[in-house]
């Protein structure tokens, strides 16, 4: 006989649901219940990078207090601190006017001021003393070490230190990066704050040499340092690394999608930091020339200089208006904007009338709720421009549903708005007076 015995008979395999075209996952828990969550690495979470770059910045900003107030002492640190903040609203009041038409996120400023005044000054001032003590050691000779640190070494540090800023808001701020006008203020707000360090520095030293040797007034150290940094040459430093500014922002209207383009997307950069440091250093090595040198040069280069590239920088700012009047009217003929909200959100005049009128009419809230909606109007004009370029990525769609979620969501509030303020400022025909014409302007008691 057989001593076989039967077997268990083997569970059934589960079924496998459906896939649907909308699948329902009813039976998930809440998250603060889930048995099996996502891991991210360590560094990949948003907020441990976004403290290791606040602690970075906070250490760099306390050592550069430290170095500062060594070599100025404390009477003279806070001398070159009243005096160096004077140029930093005008400075970033400009960079921030020409940002107007899409502004940046302020934390995207905020973090490159901090940059340029704490770990790019902090990094000049280390490097640069090392390789001035390096070459004088090198060659014996104090004097050639100054000039060649000068107008050698410094160039390279410095505008590199500032550049790391830039670079790192085009790598990881990719979406607020789309063009030249974001690469010239972010370059500005980085160059404002080095300078901003930088002047300290100077200034208290010339204040302490001043009191070494008795003078004071017109014809004090500080006076002179005061005149010639602070109301002869502020924009010396921003005009230097928007150089470095405008290369990114070409790079980020380059399309990916061929290899010479991306070889240009590398190569305009790079370009842009070479001409930053060539600039430096001419400015640099004008006063090797005696007064006469100094002034030559800043009379026929640099005045030149910073007008054409104001020039430009406004120039591109008009170019995004007309971005904005080119793209939009594809949205009005789809039904998504009212005809006339191309034409008013195509001028700064009526993109102001509109919020003053909202905010008048209905409050702060309305007032915020305009400005959103013409922020979102003019990156929807970005994204379609650069899409059309080549740049905009594989998320066109997604994020062309975003913006657009967001204009339905305030169009009752901005709509009206912006179309009274398009025909106010002329943009758009206007009903001859002796018409009702209250039906487009809600606004009217």
């Amino acid at each position: 006989m057989s001593d076989w015995s039967p077997q268990p008979h083997p569970a059934a395999r589960p079924a496998v649901p459906a896939c649907d075209e909308r699948p329902l996952f009813d039976s998930v828990p809440e998250r603060a219940r889930w048995r099996y969550k996502p891991r991210r690495d360590f560094w990949r979470s948003k907020a441990v990078r976004a403290w290791a770059l606040i602690t970075l910045l906070a250490l760099s900003g306390l050592v550069i207090l430290a170095l500062v107030r060594e070599q100025t002492g404390t009477e003279g640190f806070l001398v070159g601190l009243g005096l160096a903040v004077l140029p930093v609203p005008l400075l970033m009041g400009a960079f921030r006017w020409l940002d107007r038409v899409e502004p940046g996120p302020w934390r995207n400023l905020v973090f490159a001021f901090a940059w340029g005044a704490c770990a790019a000054a902090l990094v000049a001032i280390i490097a640069n003393s090392f390789a001035t003590q390096w070459i004088a050691t090198a060659t014996a000779d104090p004097t050639q070490a100054d000039t060649i640190g000068a107008t050698v070494i410094a160039p390279v540090v410095e505008e590199t230190a500032k550049a790391a800023a830039v670079l790192l808001l085009f790598l990881f701020r990719r979406r607020d990066f789309t063009g030249l006008v974001d690469g010239v203020v972010v370059a500005g707000f980085t160059a404002t704050g080095f300078a901003f360090t930088e002047n300290i520095l100077y200034l208290g030293n010339a204040f302490g040499e001043d009191q070494e040797f008795g003078t004071s007034g017109f014809a004090s150290v500080t006076a002179a340092t005061f005149f010639v940094r602070i109301v002869m040459s502020p924009f010396a430093h921003p005009l230097f690394t928007v150089l470095t500014g405008i290369g990114f922002g070409l790079a980020a209207t380059t399309a990916r999608d061929r290899r010479d383009r991306r070889v240009r997307r590398v190569l305009l950069p790079v370009l842009g930091l070479l001409l930053s440091m060539g600039m430096h250093a001419l400015w640099n090595g004008s006063g090797i020339f005696g007064p006469l040198g100094f002034y030559a040069v800043y009379a026929a280069f640099m005045v030149p200089a910073f007008g054409l590239l104001t020039w430009l920088a406004v120039w591109s700012r008009q170019r995004e208006l007309r971005t904005v009047a080119a793209e939009l009217p594809a949205y009005a003929a789809a039904g998504w904007l009212a005809p006339a909200e191309p034409l008013a959100l195509s001028s700064m005049k009526a993109r102001t009338m509109a919020r003053d009128l909202a905010g008048r009419t209905h409050g702060a809230a309305a007032a915020r709720a305009v400005s959103e909606y013409e922020v979102f109007a003019t990156s929807l004009a970005f994204l379609r421009h650069r899409a059309e370029r080549g740049t905009a990525g594989p998320d066109f769609i997604a994020r062309e549903q975003e913006l657009l979620h967001h204009l339905w969501q305030r169009r009752d509030l901005a709509g009206p708005a912006l179309t009274y303020a398009a025909r106010a400022t002329g943009r758009a025909w206007q009903p001859p007076p002796h018409l009702d014409y209250s039906g487009f302007n809600p606004y009217r008691g």
